[in-house]
């Protein structure tokens, strides 16, 4: 309800009138967040805010204390033909202090408009529909849905949802709805591996976890506070086989919602194998329609495509594909051209799902959605470099343009057996913007501009440690190198590094107790006290600027999750290896909307 209360007279002219108060209401965006048991299914899923009257000042001159008369002229009467309210009254003035008419209204008055079903901008509840009265005051209209999935029920107070998943506060890969979707893999893969998702729960209560393709209910699972439930899923036929031509797969995405915060990872497949990569996935309210696609060079020697698969999460999202600089050879389809653009309309849950063609790299490739969408970019198995055995599953859920930023840190990780020595990788430095200017600490032997956006430098086979500042937004990505490379045991798999700006102080992390070895890289402030399970992290080694690196192998907890934590932000990444295999992505990160460089 808004009040407005008018100058009734004249007489009244020393005195200031005016009383307007205006309910606030919202829906607050939703965001939580231990790792297992393993659960598996089978078969094809589908306020009131017021303004006083004016104070008056008072001045001390070491005597008595006088009260100053107002300095400012009291307001005139209010404009002939204005609507105000006083209460449910709608009042219409007369320009000189007075109303020329008065009506007692039925249900609501509204300033500007008087009498009216509802006062514009206040919502109500109809069972878990938040309603909003629209800007004529004639009706109220859609305003959102309180998924209880999500744990969220319809306030009628407060005028929107409330619950835990409503009141997530900064942006983060902690979050309550997130989009696990089967990525393309070698067609000799074992289907008998299974795709999978690990669902960690940091929070102080049970989270009910529910997971659907489409409209058919997959999976109902119980993830109980600091745990972790691994929960397999079918595979998707026509995300996983084939090689091309780019496709549309619709409702080809699950849907996971969590009555509780928690963190997602999918591991394309579960168990420990020779073709596979993992990705950390990035809930719902982070992201964005802008997408800077990192990938890898068609494997001409076996027809093998690198891919990036966009995911909407809402009917009639428009999706621009831009190529890189000139394009890059690409299999048409789907609205996609040979050189990597194109458009397509996605509803919720479906994967539309870009390969290269030989001779072709998606990376630098650019995706402008009209609504938020999730984007994965990959490889179905590659070498790195091309010409070294063996191949891998490359993966990531990368992050939105809008949370990249010119600072990164870049660092290789450990090379096993040896845990004493450090196995090298490719880094790809990807521009956003024309013109990027880098700067290296220490310096490196490579390139420190590029002219277009979505061009790349390449720093091959580096166990270096080192800085990477850009005068503007970048997206950094390491791969590692194939086993016969000769840096020990794994093989290629896929990470982006973290923006500094998105560096958190506490982690919680999952590590595939199904692997060999697992591993989390910290890179933190020289001199921070980091602690990982509660013991304190030893072993750091200078990158440079101010910051180190430590290798910490993780043993296994019961869930295989991990906790860390330090009094200042310090960045992690976690990864898994065996003989000719390995897993790798970030161990969480904020998602904050940056500004430009």
């Amino acid at each position: 309800m808004v009040r407005s209360l008018a100058c009734v007279s004249l007489v009244l002219a020393l005195a200031a009138c005016g009383d307007s108060t205006g309910q606030v209401t919202g829906t607050p965006q939703p965001t939580s967040a231990t790792a297992p048991e393993t659960t598996t299914t089978s078969g094809d899923p589908t306020s009131d805010a017021t303004t006083d009257a004016p104070t008056t000042s008072t001045t001390s001159t070491g005597g008595d204390v006088t009260t100053d008369p107002p300095t400012t002229d009291p307001p005139g009467p209010c404009p002939m033909g204005q609507i105000v309210c006083d209460g449910d009254v709608a009042q219409v003035c007369d320009g000189m202090g007075g109303f020329s008419d008065e009506t007692q209204c039925v249900s609501a008055c509204a300033p500007g408009i008087g009498c009216a079903d509802c006062v514009p901008g206040t919502k109500e509840c109809d069972g878990q529909n938040v309603l909003v009265c629209n800007a004529e005051g004639t009706g109220y209209e859609d305003d959102g849905y309180c998924d209880p999935l999500l744990g969220l029920s319809c306030d009628g107070q407060w005028g929107g949802c409330v619950g835990p998943c409503a009141q997530l506060g900064s942006l983060s890969y902690i979050g309550c709805e997130y989009y696990p979707t089967v990525t393309q893999q070698y067609d000799i893969f074992d289907l008998n591996n299974p795709f999978a998702v690990a669902v960690s729960n940091a929070a102080d209560a049970t989270a009910m976890v529910t997971i659907t393709r489409g409209d058919e209910l997959v999976a109902q699972v119980t993830v109980p506070a600091e745990d972790v439930k691994v929960i397999t899923l079918p595979f998707v036929t026509e995300l996983i086989q084939g090689s091309g031509p780019t496709k549309h797969a619709k409702k080809g995405a699950y849907r996971l919602r969590s009555t509780k915060p928690v963190t997602v990872y999918q591991f394309m497949p579960l168990n420990a194998a020779q073709s596979n990569d993992a990705s950390l996935l990035l809930p719902v309210n982070t992201w964005t329609g802008n997408y800077l696609v990192a990938s890898w060079q068609y494997w001409d020697d076996y027809l093998l495509p690198g891919f990036y698969s966009v995911v909407a999460s809402q009917d009639n999202t428009i999706v621009k594909l831009q190529g890189p600089p000139g394009g890059t050879n690409t299999q048409a389809g789907g609205g996609v051209d040979n050189k990597g653009s194109g458009m397509a309309l996605l509803n919720t849950g479906d994967v539309l799902t870009v390969f290269s063609a030989a001779g072709g790299d998606l990376t630098g490739s650019f995706v402008h959605a009209d609504k938020p969408v999730q984007v994965i970019g990959g490889h179905e198995c590659t070498q790195v470099p091309i010409g070294v055995v063996a191949c891998d599953h490359l993966e990531e859920s990368l992050f939105p343009l809008e949370t990249l930023s010119g600072e990164y840190f870049v660092g290789p990780p450990v090379q096993t057996p040896d845990n004493a020595l450090e196995k090298a990788t490719f880094v790809r430095i990807i521009a956003a913007e024309d013109d990027t200017n880098i700067v290296y600490t220490p310096d490196q032997a490579a390139a420190k501009t590029i002219a277009k956006a979505g061009d790349f430098i390449e720093i091959a086979t580096t166990t270096d440690r080192f800085k990477v500042d850009a005068d503007k937004r970048v997206l950094v990505v390491q791969y590692m190198v194939s086993q016969e490379a000769g840096y020990g045991t794994s093989d290629p798999a896929m990470l982006q590094a973290v923006p500094i700006l998105q560096y958190r102080d506490n982690y919680i992390v999952y590590a595939n107790k199904l692997w060999v070895q697992n591993f989390a890289d910290i890179i933190a402030p020289d001199g921070a006290n980091v602690t990982v399970d509660g013991a304190m992290v030893t072993g750091f080694k200078p990158i440079g600027a101010g910051y180190s690196l430590a290798h910490l192998e993780l043993q296994d907890t019961p869930t295989g999750g991990h906790s860390m934590s330090s009094t200042v932000k310090f960045g992690v990444s976690t990864y898994g290896v065996m003989d000719y295999g390995s897993y790798w992505y970030p161990g969480g990160l904020d998602l904050a909307l940056l500004p430009p460089e």
